[in-house]
């Protein structure tokens, strides 16, 4: 949202402000909203208010959004774990803690900025997403296709939609699965709740997880998972919903968890027919050292006794 939004109050959003706009303005988040509040971006019958004001019938409220942060998208030299690269496609192996693509909070630094030091790229998915056919979290390490040229980015785009591609991530997650695999077949959508979260909702959008458990230890599973859809932070709210989040998640996990710099989720294997060629190419990850570690760690110290 960039426009100026003025609102008179009816009975139906008699409030506290910063509840009432999170409902009406769903595509900001609630921390966005109370920095506007704060910075004096909303008021009501003129004046600023604070987040907690509550509204009554007939306040004259104005959201006047800050200017949108101005990114300027510039190739950067940073190094790529690159797996595999041809004229088409490019297979990257994105360490945890970078960014896919720019974004406000996230201008530069980013995977694409990266990318674009090292390559040409397809221009389908926008002007901050040049060659950005699937995303993975920031926190989240592991294999990403991109494409370098329009064709290709149309045939893998397609290959996600047809779900004939490979996806397989490695989790740890709390808790003990008593089966040995499953399937979680639960509509996701943006939380009720809260904004910034995901959740599974009624009329979500369609989302199917297969998980298969790989090795238990006493307080933790480790597993395999292979999405059929590819929802955003679709294997965390999944894996929560069942009551298993993942271990380090700062977002859907408990407080108590594994210490690290994020949820343990890995991308470790991507598979695709080749956009040119027509092969059938499949690409594996080894674990990063911080994931394995963890693991060597919990089957020393994770054992019944």
């Amino acid at each position: 949202m960039t426009d100026r939004l003025n609102l008179t109050i009816d009975s139906s959003m008699t409030g506290r402000i910063d509840k009432e706009l999170a409902h009406h303005l769903t595509d900001v988040s609630r921390s966005q909203l109370h920095k506007w509040i704060e910075d004096g971006n909303v008021t009501v019958n003129g004046a600023s208010v604070k987040p907690k004001y509550k509204l009554v019938v007939g306040d004259e409220v104005v959201v006047q959004p800050e200017n949108p942060q101005k990114i300027d998208l510039e190739p950067e030299n940073i190094p790529l774990d690159i797996v595999y690269e041809d004229e088409d496609v490019i297979v990257v192996n994105k360490p945890q803690g970078m960014v896919v693509h720019p974004a406000p909070g996230h201008p530069n630094h980013t995977l694409v900025n990266a990318l674009l030091y090292h390559s040409p790229l397809s221009t389908i998915n926008g002007e901050f997403r040049p060659g950005i056919v699937h995303r993975i979290d920031k926190d989240t390490s592991g294999l990403l296709m991109v494409a370098k040229n329009d064709r290709a980015h149309r045939s893998l785009a397609a290959q996600l939609k047809a779900k004939t591609n490979q996806r397989e991530y490695i989790a740890l997650v709390h808790g003990v699965i008593k089966e040995d695999r499953g399937t979680i077949d639960a509509p996701l959508g943006r939380s009720k709740k809260d904004r910034k979260k995901q959740a599974v909702v009624e009329g979500g959008r369609h989302a199917v997880t297969n998980f298969k458990v790989l090795e238990r230890f006493t307080h933790y599973t480790l597993v395999s998972c292979q999405l059929e859809t590819g929802r955003t932070h679709q294997i965390r709210v999944h894996m929560k919903y069942i009551g298993h989040p993942l271990a380090g998640d700062p977002l859907y996990g408990p407080r108590k968890t594994l210490p690290g710099n994020g949820q343990y989720l890995h991308a470790r294997l991507l598979g695709f027919k080749h956009p040119r060629t027509g092969e059938q190419m499949s690409f594996t990850s080894d674990l990063p050292d911080y994931f394995q570690k963890m693991i060597d760690h919990l089957e020393k110290n994770d054992r019944p006794s």
